[in-house]
């Protein structure tokens, strides 16, 4: 008898920094009576996908609140890599491995989930999962609609203070409505054929895919205003 293919093995971090200029102390800020970063960790639950959950942080405080939550593991992030000049990958790239070695496993996929993005569903998990594995693609992120279109509403300022618009549109376009389809990024979800992200990590490659979330859900929070409107956008979910 044929033995049914493994189950792929998709691990999934959270990266949440203890200092954040725009709004201290945003990622364990309380938002619909949970710290912020409680909503990732349910939403990596929910999608019933991954092996394994763990926040990555140089923060005691929001590791403690991580595994008060449900994550299935939390990771003390190295200063080295937790720094206002850090970058996001490598961090992202010393949880796996850090996570692959407690765990005792190799990842097949590896997911990776904004703080604050927190009006992301279960099902936008599972959409760029299925992406990964029906396009045979190595990465996939999520955007929504562009507001405003490079070809016609978004410019760019040169070094003689000259501005123009950030991309030519092809000859044939002469109205926004038919510029070719432009996405925001939203940063809430990002999605790896693991091996790709451990050799050579990068958010995009040459096969990188999308998957397109509507604007309601894809609000990124920054600065005090941004949290204001998410919380205000997640008590009308509430109500419907």
């Amino acid at each position: 008898m044929t033995q049914p293919a493994p189950k792929p093995v998709f691990l999934c971090t959270i990266c949440a920094r203890g200092g954040s200029k725009g709004l201290p102390g945003k990622n364990i800020r309380p938002l619909m009576g949970l710290p912020l970063i409680a909503h990732s960790i349910a939403h990596a639950r929910a999608a019933g996908i991954f092996t394994a959950i763990a926040v990555s942080s140089d923060s005691d405080a929001i590791l403690a609140e991580a595994a008060a939550h449900g994550a299935d593991m939390t990771i003390l992030r190295p200063d080295a890599l937790a720094s206002d000049t850090a970058g996001k990958l490598p961090a992202i790239v010393h949880a796996l491995d850090e996570m692959e070695r407690r765990l005792a496993v190799a990842a097949d996929f590896h997911f990776d989930l904004d703080v604050t993005s927190p009006l992301r569903l279960p099902q936008d998990i599972a959409a760029c999962a299925e992406i990964l594995r029906e396009t045979g693609c190595t990465s996939v992120i999520t955007g929504a609609p562009a507001h405003r279109s490079p070809y016609f509403n978004l410019v760019e300022r040169g070094g003689n203070g000259v501005v123009a618009l950030s991309k030519q549109a092809p000859a044939d376009v002469l109205r926004r409505q038919d510029s070719p389809e432009c996405f925001d990024m939203n940063a809430s979800i990002y999605g790896w054929r693991r091996a790709a992200l451990r050799d050579d990590p990068r958010v995009f490659y040459d096969d990188t895919r999308i998957h397109v979330m509507p604007r309601e859900r894809s609000w990124d929070i920054d600065e005090a205003l941004d949290f204001d409107i998410v919380t205000l956008l997640m008590e009308r979910r509430a109500r419907t």
